[in-house]
């Protein structure tokens, strides 16, 4: 792992809620930014997404977050529950999705986070020799 990613793990490194508190925050950042009306069934973590964030089924309102992320800052975690609760609203990502989206103030900063943090990895990994960059997954929110 690089010196950087080493460092910023290390900044960042606290531990996230389990599944309950998970969708607890869920339905809270729902609340404060979707206008509460569409609301989860479950919001787990998943041990087996390695080329997303996270994912949503509209039709049985559950919501997984990839545990890669538990160790980044709330905000970015808040920013995935965001655009998969957009989901439950709006299965695509047409501009009323991303304007639903936007309604996060964090959420372009969270997507630079995640977009940066992918690359890292993607470098990284490439550099190791375990795979080349085009073999590597984006690692972005995608459903």
């Amino acid at each position: 792992m690089s010196r950087m990613l080493r460092k910023l793990e290390a900044k960042q490194g606290r531990r996230h809620s389990g599944d309950e508190e998970l969708r607890a925050r869920a339905v809270e950042l729902a609340r404060r930014y979707l206008d509460g009306t569409e609301l989860p069934e479950s919001v787990r973590w998943v041990d087996n997404q390695h080329a997303r964030w996270g994912s949503c089924t509209p039709e049985s309102r559950t919501i997984r977050i990839s545990r890669r992320l538990v160790d980044m800052p709330s905000w970015v975690v808040d920013y995935v529950l965001v655009h998969e609760l957009a989901h439950l609203r709006i299965p695509t990502h047409g501009r009323d999705f991303w304007d639903l989206v936007a309604r996060y103030p964090k959420a372009e900063r969270a997507r630079g986070y995640l977009e940066g943090f992918s690359a890292g990895a993607r470098a990284e990994t490439a550099e190791d020799g375990t795979m080349t960059e085009e073999e590597l997954p984006e690692g972005t929110v995608e459903d």
